[in-house]
């Protein structure tokens, strides 16, 4: 069967870049809005410790099934308006006002009925936020098939991602504390919902209303399409490609690296918090959300904890990221990631004297460094997983599977999130973290500050092996695109 090529443009407009970047908004926000929300699951709605937990489990091991059979979906759909920028469009509407179902719940219904009512809600959700995330994802990989220019969509597109992680931190005060403007935790998780909510619709529509997807150099009815009475085929084909994915080297790099350095992040990603209250504000919430203590400034900007995520999220989007995209044009991605990745390691150690008892001011002291390692990390690797495809073309031909690679290294992601959870607990059981009392015992508190630094830094450190076989170089997908083009014109 005839295949098609597709045809990228090398330099894309700020518009095209900023447009692209606003889904990645969305992108972001829902994710880290359903983590602080399922806090609340517990305390506000009432369900067991145990249930919530199970409730944060399942939709991902559903996720993990999705995610390969969208993106091979959208790989190879035939519409009037792409394959991509149908299924953005209306997965952004229908993921957001999921979003606002799966939270309209009472804790006078019961436990039981509340449990399979998120449940089924939470598949529901899911489900929309595949058929809006996979084709998106893949959109960015294919939209230039320029070296430096991919890294420099990606570097934009992070920056405004990062913005969720500057208001999402301000969540916990705002739903907590019934002072403030909600009077209960579910009135605040029900109406914080529908804003949140609102806010993915209109930006994630923006990359299927404004981004231009590459256009087929051949003509599209000769590209095979999805129907049901082809549904077996489908999923003959999803495996086939699935293995070729598998059997790609540097992307096979790619995922480890990604896997060690997030989740070496993810594992200790709570601990600050922990250590900012029981360490330097010796167990004392209230001062430690109310540590600035200018009069000025409303009782609600006052947490330390909250300060330290929303700074670290400022420093990675404007100048972690910034500096990550000129040293991946100056040197080439893999030297950037390289850089970047041992800068962070210097951060993570320089957390022993940042958090200072004496001096909360200096925990601020590690975070432009400590900023490189995520702040570098998918600023190259999503660039980085552009130029894999150019290779599985080489090797595989066409159809381009964009959308599958964004699946896979994506779930790749969620579940080592998921397994880094498991893991943080597990640490905090071994150093006798206690948080039934505000005062821990020394020994807690420096073996909890002695893995806060020896995690995140020991994985990033296996992380940089990893990568130093890592070979598409700009002179590498150089050649592999001169022969791709070759090709496209026989």
């Amino acid at each position: 069967m005839k295949q098609t090529a597709i045809t990228s443009t090398a330099k894309l407009s700020w518009g095209q870049k900023l447009a692209y970047g606003s889904g990645s908004l969305t992108n972001n926000l829902l994710p880290a809005a359903l983590g602080v929300f399922m806090y609340f699951l517990v305390t506000g709605f009432g369900m067991d410790p145990f249930l919530a937990g199970l409730l944060g489990g399942i939709p991902r091991f559903f996720d993990a099934l999705t995610d390969p059979i969208m993106g091979y979906i959208t790989d190879n759909s035939r519409t009037g308006w792409g394959r991509r920028r149908p299924y953005i469009f209306i997965g952004a509407i229908v993921t957001g006002i999921l979003f606002i179902l799966l939270w309209q719940m009472s804790p006078e219904n019961g436990q039981t009925f509340n449990f399979w009512y998120f449940l089924v809600m939470s598949l529901l959700y899911i489900t929309g936020n595949t058929i809006f995330s996979t084709p998106f994802i893949g959109l960015g990989y294919e939209m230039s098939d320029d070296y430096n220019e991919r890294t420099r969509l990606m570097g934009i597109t992070n920056t405004i991602g990062q913005i969720a992680w500057m208001i999402v931190p301000w969540f916990w005060a705002l739903i907590s504390n019934p002072d403030y403007i909600f009077a209960t935790q579910v009135e605040g998780v029900r109406k914080l919902s529908i804003v949140v909510a609102a806010l993915c619709i209109l930006t994630g529509i923006m990359p299927a209303i404004f981004c231009k997807e590459p256009p087929l150099a051949e003509d599209t009815k000769d590209r095979p399409g999805i129907t049901m009475s082809g549904i077996w085929n489908v999923v003959k084909d999803v495996f086939k490609n699935l293995g070729q994915v598998f059997q790609n080297k540097p992307f096979l790099r790619l995922c480890v690296a990604t896997f060690l350095v997030y989740n070496g992040f993810q594992i200790v990603a709570s601990f600050a918090n922990f250590i900012i209250v029981y360490y330097m504000f010796n167990g004392d919430y209230s001062l430690a959300n109310n540590w600035l203590t200018w009069e000025w400034m409303p009782t609600l900007f006052r947490s330390a904890s909250a300060w330290f995520a929303t700074v670290q999220a400022f420093i990675t989007a404007f100048l972690v990221i910034p500096v990550v995209t000129w040293m991946a044009g100056k040197w080439g991605k893999k030297q950037a990631f390289i850089i970047s990745t041992v800068i962070s390691i210097v951060g993570y150690v320089l957390k022993w004297w940042g958090f200072s008892p004496s001096n909360p001011w200096l925990m601020f002291l590690p975070l432009p460094l400590m900023s490189f390692g995520m702040g570098g990390l998918f600023t190259l690797m999503m660039s980085m997983t552009a130029d894999v495809c150019d290779l599985d073309e080489l090797h595989n031909g066409l159809p381009r599977k964009e959308s599958q690679y964004g699946a896979i290294y994506w779930w790749m992601v969620k579940m080592g999130q998921s397994l880094a959870l498991v893991l943080g607990g597990a640490i905090l059981k071994w150093v006798a973290f206690d948080q039934n009392v505000a005062i821990q015992t020394t020994e807690t508190l420096t073996q909890l500050r002695l893995a806060d630094i020896i995690v995140p830094a020991g994985s990033a450190f296996i992380a940089i092996f990893v990568m130093i076989g890592y070979n598409l170089t700009e002179g590498k997908m150089a050649e592999i695109k001169a022969e791709l083009q070759k090709r496209r014109n026989k």
